[in-house]
């Protein structure tokens, strides 16, 4: 497998401007068309690059009016799609799209939405935000385009030339269509040229020549050539943007501002930086012992907190090895063939037992079998992650109940959905920020029997070999 360097990548390309988060959010505040971003969130690490911004994860009415009285830029709805399938994904996000257009409607406010998903490319599209813009138009609006932003350079995702790259933490670069992502059973792909790969998601009905490219050059030419680009783009014409830094990505905000302010309206569907970039937020500060601290506000009585760990990519396993050769915490592993076995109640309830009793005494991880059972096809392999999510769910959701941890860390995206949404039963947060930089995201839950305990929403394929444990030392010595 070649792997590229990032100076030789870049060889060709001028560098970066330097643009300042100010700069966008003045841009953005004298923009007359700027909206309020509704992010649809495939799961909730798409969080992990923000701070102080709403969460739901129920979209009823009153749901979307308390996110939306918030005064905030954008909110985020998360509605684990990626764990669903295609005809439940299209379903929820018309629901989404049609409660948000309502209510907006009835608050005179603009909504923009975001469809924020995998930045190594798994997910349902086109579907997402094909469906989004289809809700749009039913309201009688037009949509330009689908701007396509993966790039997130905090966990090695970066975009060059329309090709996209993942980094392996060491300074090298390989295409993402030969990364470990690439194989995934639901949602492979053979493509890194961003470009191809929209030919080939779309099964051939948008060609690659007929995909808009903002190429780095561009990009770092400023505002008014990236906007000369950008209102080329008619009847949802895909556009995929280039991005290596911050820097990058709001000057590429800029020139959606200018954009827009022409006129033009677009649908996106970006990795995590994204939404920080064009709403003009700095980059959090990581999150320390005291500041942990000061957001907990749940009245703790065992001494450990609870690892709740469902992914099963390659990153999640060694840094799950890691925490075990670490040490200092109890580890209960829930075997996915007894999961998915007859008569599965009884085990559950009992491994619940030991988790309540075990967090008496300190940290506990909660974690799958680390084999890998798929189905025949996409289809039966997400049933079987549901089934399995749903056994980890019925634990955490008994545990909580009796017991209130110190804090919670969800590892993997589905895993934190549901987590959150199912085991904690919450329907509302609010971003406190990320644990490292730019990655792993705690939230205030504002509800739900875990209400005041932090929760710590860690995607699988994020960090490196290290982070569980230096994650779960900070929560540790949080008072």
């Amino acid at each position: 497998m070649k792997t590229f360097d990032l100076a030789e990548l870049l060889r060709d390309y001028p560098p970066e401007a330097q643009v300042g988060a100010a700069t966008v959010r003045a841009a953005a505040d004298a923009n007359p068309a700027e909206p309020v971003f509704v992010v649809l969130d495939d799961d909730p690490t798409g969080t992990q690059s923000i701070a102080g911004l709403p969460v739901l994860t129920r979209w009823e009415k009153r749901d979307l009016e308390w996110a939306l009285a918030q005064g905030s830029p954008a909110i985020y709805v998360m509605t684990n799609s990626r764990s669903l399938s295609a005809a439940d994904a299209e379903r929820i996000n018309i629901d989404v799209a049609d409660a948000a257009l309502a209510v907006a409607r009835e608050n005179n406010l603009r909504v923009t939405f975001v469809s924020r998903s995998d930045s190594t490319l798994r997910g349902h599209f086109p579907l997402e935000p094909d469906t989004l813009a289809d809700r749009v138009e039913a309201h009688g609006e037009g949509v330009n385009g689908i701007i396509i932003v993966p790039a997130f350079g905090d966990a090695g995702r970066i975009t060059i030339g329309g090709v996209h790259y993942a980094g392996d933490g060491t300074g090298d670069f390989i295409l993402v269509g030969e990364s470990e992502f690439a194989d995934d059973a639901t949602f492979g792909y053979t493509s890194s040229d961003l470009g191809a790969w929209v030919e080939e998601k779309t099964g051939g009905r948008i060609a690659a020549g007929d995909v808009i490219r903002l190429t780095l050059d561009t990009i770092r030419s400023g505002a008014k050539r990236i906007a000369e680009v950008l209102l080329r783009a008619d009847h949802r014409q895909p556009i995929v943007a280039d991005a290596v830094t911050e820097n990058d990505l709001r000057q590429l905000s800029l020139g959606i501002i200018e954009a827009e302010s022409a006129g033009a309206h677009f649908i996106y569907r970006v990795g995590p930086p994204f939404m920080r970039a064009r709403i003009g937020q700095e980059v959090p500060r990581p999150l320390d012992a005291a500041a942990v601290g000061r957001a907990c506000t749940a009245a703790v009585d065992t001494l450990g907190g609870l690892i709740v760990v469902g992914s099963h990519v390659p990153t999640t396993t060694r840094q799950l090895g890691a925490l075990m050769e670490a040490g200092g915490a109890r580890v209960i592993e829930l075997d996915v063939r007894r999961v998915l076995s007859e008569g599965s109640a009884g085990y559950l309830d009992e491994l619940a037992g030991c988790v309540i009793a075990e967090l008496q005494r300190g940290n506990v991880v909660l974690h799958t079998s680390r084999e890998l059972v798929t189905g025949a096809d996409a289809e039966e392999s997400l049933s079987i992650a549901r089934s399995v999510s749903a056994a980890l769910i019925h634990i955490v959701n008994i545990t909580v109940y009796a017991v209130t941890p110190r804090f919670v860390i969800a590892k993997g995206g589905i895993t934190s959905s549901d987590v959150a949404s199912r085991g904690l039963e919450m329907t509302r947060a609010t971003v406190v920020g990320p644990m490292q930089p730019g990655i792993i995201s705690m939230w205030r839950l504002d509800d739900g029997p875990a209400a005041g305990v932090p929760y710590i929403v860690f995607a699988g394929n994020v960090g490196n070999d290290r982070s569980l444990v230096d994650v779960v030392s900070t929560l540790s010595r949080a008072q």
